[in-house]
């Protein structure tokens, strides 16, 4: 198990070393909203699993904590990915 972790560490620096030495800068630019794109996808997955604790946490009556977080996704989503806000979870229900 330890073999296939140093693996793929070693092979995901190959690729990051190889894109980020392109002789043009076409494949800098292409490379460089690639990293982007990838990016963003990684922030949406991270707010997806931020969404599913809020729900939970929300769930089994931790309302305090799941306001907490809720607040801080609502700030991560306007403020770093310039989205609209969306409900918070204790804003849907009538159970707080």
């Amino acid at each position: 198990m330890a073999q296939a972790t140093k693996t793929r560490g070693s092979s995901s620096r190959k690729r990051s070393s190889s894109s980020s030495s392109g002789s043009s800068s076409n494949n800098t630019a292409a490379s460089q909203t690639d990293d982007a794109e990838r990016y963003r996808r990684a922030a949406e997955d991270a707010l997806q699993q931020l969404d599913w604790a809020i729900g939970y946490l929300h769930g089994i009556k931790k309302t305090q904590i799941s306001r907490a977080l809720a607040q801080n996704r609502s700030y991560i989503r306007r403020n770093l990915l310039d989205r609209s806000e969306q409900p918070l979870p204790d804003q849907q229900t009538n159970e707080t």
